[in-house]
């Protein structure tokens, strides 16, 4: 279940009849109303799969009811608990769209061939992802997910073809 996608986390209880405040940490929120069954991760490893039983929208989060889960106390036990899909539930992807964790990994080279490191991490800012790399040294830095920077992506070979921007390599993290 290591491939599973990461949808959610729980936050905390909503009210008193079991029902979780779910941050999502997918694109598209709506993805929840579709679901029929989440396996929930709790930080110690714990794993059980549960039926979604209902999922709406509410201030940036989504409440999510899971069978089983019928209180508060019930609830408060989810906290910080993951919820993840099976990758065939995951949904379809644009052109030109590819998941975090495809992408974290990859190898960062220029169009002439130098390369820059490897992307550590993908952080969303709205208008556009940010990937984080890191060099052979160990330094970091931040490359926006942008078309005038992302030239190309080969998942196959591994590497992220970028055009650098002035001043890029000087936004250390």
């Amino acid at each position: 279940m290591d491939n599973w996608f990461k949808i959610g986390i729980i936050v905390k209880p909503q009210g008193i009849r079991g029902e979780l405040r779910v941050l999502p940490t997918t694109d598209d929120p709506n993805r929840f109303g579709l679901l029929n069954e989440v396996l929930l991760r709790l930080p110690k490893g714990q794993e059980t799969m549960y039926k979604v039983t209902s999922a709406r929208p509410h201030k940036g989060l989504v409440l999510v009811c899971l069978e089983g889960i019928g209180d508060r106390n019930a609830a408060e036990k989810l906290v910080r608990g993951v919820l993840l899909v099976p990758p065939e539930e995951a949904l379809p992807l644009d052109k030109d769209e590819y998941f975090i964790r495809d992408l974290v990994g990859l190898k960062v080279e220029t169009e002439d061939g130098q390369v820059l490191g490897i992307i550590e991490d993908v952080f969303p800012t709205g208008a556009n992802d940010v990937y984080i790399v890191r060099d052979d040294e160990g330094k970091s830095f931040m490359l926006p997910a942008i078309k005038d920077v992302v030239q190309a992506v080969s998942l196959e070979a591994g590497t992220m073809i970028v055009r650098l921007i002035d001043g890029l390599l000087e936004l250390t993290v």
